[in-house]
């Protein structure tokens, strides 16, 4: 088949992007309408996309506003989601609403770390011992050498990981209000240069990923040691207010709760909550995020309990959660436009976005199971997710 269009010196210039978009209309015999409309500078792209040929454009709409009590997020916001799901803003807006009369939800990012986890395989496992010792005692050497290639990452410590003649090197790294993916492999992999030069005895092969940091995918170290921010939002509601608005009590929500766990658990689900992901889809791809990393930050808890009053605690847990507010998506039009909105562009912000993204899914989870349990979940969508062409 022919090849794509491409100019190597000017490959995102009106013209070669016009002659790219006839090209896939005469290979396809489809007619561009739409697809070729767009209102973002071509010029900005570099770096971001490949063969730009046009955008796919996804609705946005507004949920809110949202009362949040956090360390960096305080005070009401605009959540803006892009979707295509019928129901989705109307139910994470109904899960603020209800939060918003109880009093806001509290949001806390409570650790920070991304990582590059490459092997080292030796001849047998004393020798992999002894290396691990090695690593342990030369920790600020192997640091100094990593944080030459940034001036903004910062190695926090390393894990490691036995099996057999095989030693997995966990390097966790603070990344700024950047995700840091690409930081982190340029200075993990600065590192074990310096180390592979240093002779190690009975060292047979090195690999600088191996699939133990689990780029792009879930995994229970990830769970247990974070990934990106680890952030928890969480709600007291009164039990009459949570009739009144979801029309359910707290017993009912909490009887649910133990259903949808033991469901859960027998499942084998990476989560036991009704849907992170539908939250943290639309807000990744409104605000410019890596749209991949939903399948690490999709991942999650929840947790909920009566009070003494009566009442219902609730909170949503996300151990690896991978945002950025500078780099990357985040500066495209669009995607700048609704960060600024809720004034999460640039440095110093990244908190604050992953205290919002926490305090969305609170919402979304407590609206959904509510839902379900008061027999609404199916009649709602009837109501405002049906559109047939």
């Amino acid at each position: 088949m022919p090849k794509i269009p491409r100019d190597k010196n000017n490959d995102y210039t009106p013209h070669i992007i016009n002659t790219r978009q006839r090209f896939i209309a005469d290979q396809t015999d489809t007619r561009l309408q739409h697809i070729d409309q767009f209102s973002l500078p071509p010029e900005s792209l570099p770096g971001n996309i490949e063969n730009f040929t046009g955008v796919a454009q996804v609705p946005i709409g507004f949920a809110g506003p949202m009362n949040v009590k956090g360390e960096q997020a305080k005070g009401e916001f605009y959540i803006p989601m892009a979707t295509t799901e019928g129901t989705l803003v109307a139910s994470y807006s109904r899960g603020m609403r209800l939060t918003n009369e109880a009093g806001g939800i509290t949001t806390t990012v409570i650790d920070d770390a991304m990582q590059r986890a490459p092997v080292f395989t030796f001849d047998n496992a004393r020798y992999a011992l002894a290396f691990g010792k090695w690593v342990d005692e030369n920790f600020d050497r192997i640091k100094q050498q990593a944080e030459t290639t940034t001036t903004i990452g910062k190695l926090r410590n390393i894990e490691q990981y036995a099996v057999s003649k095989l030693r997995w090197l966990r390097f966790n790294f603070t990344c700024g209000d950047a995700a840091g993916q690409n930081m982190v492999s340029k200075a993990t992999r600065q590192a074990c240069q310096w180390i592979l030069d240093q002779n190690i005895p009975g060292l047979e092969h090195f690999s600088l990923a191996a699939n133990f940091d689990t780029d792009k995918k879930h995994s229970q170290v990830n769970n247990l040691h974070t990934r990106g921010k680890r952030v928890v939002a969480e709600t007291i509601i009164p039990a009459d207010l949570l009739q009144q608005i979801m029309h359910c009590s707290p017993q009912d929500l909490y009887k649910q709760r133990q259903y949808s766990n033991m469901g859960a658990f027998i499942a084998g689900s990476v989560n036991n909550g009704a849907h992170f992901a539908n939250g943290i889809t639309a807000m990744f791809i409104a605000c410019g995020q890596d749209v991949a990393n939903v399948a690490e930050s999709s991942a999650g808890f929840t947790f909920s309990e009566i009070t003494p009053q009566g009442d219902y605690y609730f909170s949503v847990t996300i151990p690896s959660l991978v945002v950025a507010t500078y780099g990357g998506g985040t500066g495209l039009a669009t995607q700048r436009e609704c960060l600024e909105i809720l004034d999460c562009y640039g440095q110093g912000k990244v908190y604050k976005l992953a205290e919002l993204i926490a305090a969305t899914v609170l919402c979304g989870e407590l609206s959904l199971s509510s839902a379900i349990v008061s027999d609404e979940w199916v009649s709602s969508h009837d109501e405002f997710g049906r559109n047939r062409p």
